[in-house]
């Protein structure tokens, strides 16, 4: 049987406020980001992400040379910038779509930006979901 998880508005408010998980599965992550200013590169070897931007605006690089790579855990990759790659100017409502391997990196902030994020896990050849750090 399959497993439908509702989520009220008195467990979501809080969490569309400041960020963080609202709910996860094997092969799937959906939560709320918060940022104020830009961050990392990242790379998801196994995780699809889709952002939805709730409020705010940013600059997001994708594709290119990622700088300063590291691995920081298993199928989950950090850098400090991206050299190269597409970049996209996101506003209110916009959707984008990140494949597993390509690099992202939110190069610039402007005061807050809030998105809803779903990410869709391969686990073909995992037996259960990868720790993810971003």
């Amino acid at each position: 049987m399959t497993t439908v998880t509702y989520l009220p508005a008195t467990i979501t408010t809080p969490v569309f406020e400041s960020g963080g998980e609202l709910c996860a599965g094997r092969d799937y992550l959906v939560s709320v980001a918060r940022r104020t200013a830009g961050g990392e590169v990242e790379i998801h070897d196994l995780e699809t992400d889709t952002f939805h931007v709730l409020e705010g605006s940013a600059t997001l690089v994708v594709g290119g040379t990622v700088i300063g790579l590291r691995t920081t855990a298993p199928g989950q990759h950090r850098g400090t910038a991206i050299e190269g790659g597409e970049s996209f100017a996101l506003h209110p409502n916009d959707v984008i779509v990140i494949p597993a391997g390509i690099p992202h990196w939110f190069k610039d902030v402007a005061g807050v930006i809030r998105y809803y994020v779903v990410k869709v896990i391969d686990v073909q050849d995992r037996g259960s979901r990868p720790p993810s750090d971003g």
